[in-house]
């Protein structure tokens, strides 16, 4: 079952960045919830291994929304190799899905 939905993941270095980023994805309405979450982080960059705090942005929105939240993410990232992962919601909670896609679409839309 497609839903039309979905959660985009991207990380950033500061919690600072990802309260800012956050807010500014919802006050745009390409998202109607992001989660922020602290984690660590172990990878390989420009042969390096690195230990690194980051936080996590779990972004709920529309797949219709996901080139324009890719963009705005992209504009705004300090990181030179952002993540942006899609992750499709096959299934739900049908009222929470309902309440998803209203707080993912422009207002203009949904007057």
């Amino acid at each position: 079952m497609d839903s039309g939905v979905c959660i985009v993941m991207t990380s950033i270095g500061t919690e600072d960045e990802a309260d800012a980023l956050a807010e500014a994805i919802v006050e745009a309405r390409l998202a109607a919830c992001v989660q922020v979450q602290r984690v660590r982080s172990l990878y390989i960059w420009q042969d390096v291994l690195h230990r690194e705090p980051e936080w996590v942005l779990h972004i709920k929105t529309l797949d219709a929304r996901y080139g324009a939240l890719e963009a705005f993410i992209r504009e705004r990232h300090s990181y030179e190799t952002p993540e942006i992962v899609r992750v499709p919601i096959t299934a739900g909670s049908a009222d929470y899905l309902d309440w998803l896609r209203a707080g993912s679409t422009p207002r203009r839309a949904q007057e």
